[in-house]
């Protein structure tokens, strides 16, 4: 049996700069990895995924673990042990990709971004420029950074935020936060919005986490690694952790 550890990625800011021919969104941002993490237990020569975990996750083809182990024609069995939430903004399919390539040796960034933009920072992990629509990741010196996560018992669906900002800017609409895709999530998810504005009166600076539902603080704000918080509609999770060097 072989144990992976799947760190999740943090954007701590994210500019949309253009948009390709083919529909791909050209980005700029900060990335880094956190010490959240799902886990993946290998067995070689095998052929199953398995997945223990609070969230639904697709077991087909579909799966980033299926298509990471097809893209370096590698086989294995997989007990995928998920704690990163699904649809938070934290890259967790992306996250688990990356460790598959890792255990595989890597691939080039060209060829991982065909799994998904957040892929080829999180085979890498540490702390990023991302470029492009993620294939152009430019190492940044490591910072550890205390971070507290408030996560939402709601996902939001990347996709469908992306085609509210492009509704957005057909309007003439402008965002000014420093995630470009706040506005439009707040729009795919008024719940969103509600805790993000609680958040910030509570907590000051609260930041949303790429195109997700996950809020992160500056800082460790609580007693203890993790716990709930009253919030605007229920109870919150929070969970504090640190950023983490390069896989």
């Amino acid at each position: 049996m072989i144990e992976l550890l799947a760190p999740a990625k943090l954007t701590w800011y994210l500019e949309i700069t253009g948009r390709r021919d083919d529909g791909y969104h050209l980005l700029r941002s900060e990335m880094t990895s956190v010490a959240l993490c799902d886990r993946l237990v290998l067995e070689e020569n095998k052929d199953y995924l398995r997945v223990e975990g609070p969230d639904a996750v697709p077991l087909d083809d579909s799966n980033l673990v299926r298509r990471a182990l097809d893209l370096v024609q590698r086989r294995a069995g997989v007990t995928l042990y998920k704690h990163i939430p699904t649809g938070g903004g934290l890259g967790g399919g992306s996250a688990d990709a990356g460790a598959i390539l890792r255990w595989a040796g890597g691939t080039s960034a060209d060829v991982a971004v065909g799994l998904g933009g957040d892929v080829p920072f999180c085979q890498v992990g540490g702390r990023a420029l991302v470029e492009g629509v993620g294939e152009k990741v430019t190492p940044l010196a490591f910072e550890q950074r205390a971070v507290t996560l408030l996560l939402a018992d709601f996902a939001v669906a990347t996709a469908e935020v992306y085609r509210a900002y492009d509704e957005m800017v057909s309007r003439g609409e402008r965002t000014r936060e420093t995630n470009h895709l706040e506005a439009p999530a707040r729009r795919v998810q008024p719940l969103l919005g509600r805790l993000l504005d609680w958040a910030r009166a509570e907590f000051s600076q609260a930041h949303l986490a790429g195109s997700g539902s996950t809020i992160f603080l500056d800082g460790h704000v609580f007693d203890g690694p993790t716990g709930d918080v009253r919030g605007p509609d229920g109870p919150v999770k929070w969970y504090q952790t640190v950023t983490t060097p390069a896989a």
